[in-house]
């Protein structure tokens, strides 16, 4: 799937299902709703905090969510996705090209 069918399976499912998309300020809000739940799982799953029991979050679900609020986000903006997904890999191959490189905390130097 491209991003931009992406984006149009969500719309279709908002607008079909959803009733409507969420104003931006509680899509956002739900963002970092659903950014921390996967924090959560990080912490669990790679840090020092453990699960409590019984809880059991799979990290594949919680990306999934916040992809899809980034994409109502999107969407409801009026923003393409993928030609700044495209844009912003044109940025980081100029201005970053190097830099990691040449960065003695990612090299060891």
């Amino acid at each position: 799937m491209t991003i931009k069918e992406m984006q149009m399976l969500v719309d279709g499912w908002i607008t079909k299902e959803g009733v409507r998309y969420f104003d931006p300020l509680t899509n956002m809000l739900q963002l970092t709703e659903e950014v921390g739940e996967l924090a959560r799982v990080v912490s669990r799953t790679y840090g020092e905090q453990s699960f409590k029991e019984g809880e059991r979050r799979s990290l594949g679900d919680e990306l999934a969510d916040v992809l899809w609020v980034v994409t109502c986000l999107a969407n409801q903006c009026g923003v393409d996705l993928e030609a700044e997904l495209i844009a912003g890999l044109d940025k980081r191959n100029s201005r970053d090209r190097d830099r990691h490189k040449n960065n003695a905390k990612l090299t060891g130097r």
